[in-house]
């Protein structure tokens, strides 16, 4: 039976989407519904099996500060009481539920989503993160979900070899970066890269680490500012299309954010990361599980301004780095055979 593929998409940070779309080009013979509140940029013109479902953003400042106080059940991460877009989007979804005889919702990334399609009987594949999630929601949509899908190979799994291990695939990691070796490494040249979800990563400790290595040059990605005084620093703002200038470094500075070390393992780069404060330490232990390979070194918050960076880079420029069976080359198509093999088991023709 001819089943749909939704996806709901988180809107925090672009990881997600990126990752959707990915998986999504992958599924070219299956109708697709993405869900979503950030999706006002999707391009749908190469991707004529897609329908985008928007909806309104799940929180309202002036809502929250009249509603009456409330203590949060313990079987949910995030449910304030008397926000309109809350209801709306829930209402919105329930209505696609209901015109969609066959449907698989795969959920980047809820608690709440996943729980809410499962009382809509909609099965559900839930996406994997590192972290701490072995806490009550967490194992609630873990328990109602079809299937737990890591995108990410199995060497980098944290945690107990328990229930969640054993219903979980894991795929290989993936990137949206595809090395083509054109590109010239030159020794001294680092990026430094500045994500968009919050990060301790800013101009005074770049300018600290550069006045610590002036004969090193820095490439800075995702801020621009007028700095006049450090000759070695290049920012190069916002680039779409970074693989070129990443390519021909011999060191990347990043957070432990899922898509950076995908990237990085992809590109086969000497990586220096700085783990985030996130919700379930989601980044320490993502910097936890690379940590202790050759040419990848971590440095806590606390460290920033009391490391001696010279000496790291000293160290790591000598060690080819080991990213060994983190990328797989099949990972998307395993994502994908993932999805529909488990919509097979639920629609069976």
């Amino acid at each position: 039976m001819p089943f749909t593929i939704a996806f709901y998409v988180h809107h925090h940070g672009s990881g997600h989407w990126m990752r959707t779309i990915q998986i999504v080009k992958a599924l070219p013979d299956h109708k697709i519904i993405l869900f979503g509140s950030a999706l006002q940029t999707v391009d749908l013109a190469s991707l004529p099996n897609v329908t985008l479902i928007h909806l309104p953003l799940d929180f309202d400042d002036a809502s929250l500060d009249e509603g009456p106080n409330d203590t949060l059940p313990g079987t949910f991460h995030y449910a304030p009481l008397n926000v309109p877009g809350i209801r709306n989007r829930m209402a919105i979804m329930s209505n696609v539920f209901k015109k969609e005889s066959s449907m698989i919702l795969v959920v980047d990334v809820s608690v709440e989503i996943t729980l809410f399609a499962r009382l809509c009987g909609i099965p559900t594949i839930v996406m994997a993160q590192h972290g701490k999630r072995n806490d009550l929601p967490h194992l609630m949509a873990f328990q109602s979900a079809g299937l737990i899908l890591a995108p990410f190979s199995e060497s980098l799994y944290v945690g107990a070899r328990d229930w969640v291990y054993d219903k979980t695939f894991f795929t290989g990691g993936f990137s949206r970066f595809i090395p083509d070796g054109r590109h010239e490494v030159k020794e001294n040249e680092i990026a430094i890269l500045i994500g968009a979800g919050g990060t301790s990563i800013n101009a005074s400790l770049i300018k600290h680490i550069a006045q610590q290595s002036p004969t090193l040059i820095f490439h800075v990605i995702g801020e621009e500012i007028k700095d006049d005084e450090n000759a070695n620093i290049f920012w190069h703002g916002r680039v779409d299309h970074p693989q070129a200038l990443l390519e021909s470094v011999s060191i990347i500075i990043g957070n432990t954010g899922h898509n950076t070390v995908m990237e990085v393992a992809t590109l086969n780069k000497r990586f220096i990361g700085i783990p985030e404060s996130r919700p379930f330490a989601e980044q320490e232990q993502k910097a936890e599980a690379v940590a202790g390979r050759r040419g990848i070194y971590i440095v806590s918050r606390d460290d920033l301004w009391r490391t001696k960076w010279q000496d790291i880079f000293d160290q790591i420029i000598r060690e080819e780095p080991d990213w060994s069976d983190v990328i797989l080359p099949n990972a998307i198509d395993n994502m994908a055979k993932a999805i529909v093999n488990t919509g097979n088991k639920f629609f069976k023709s």
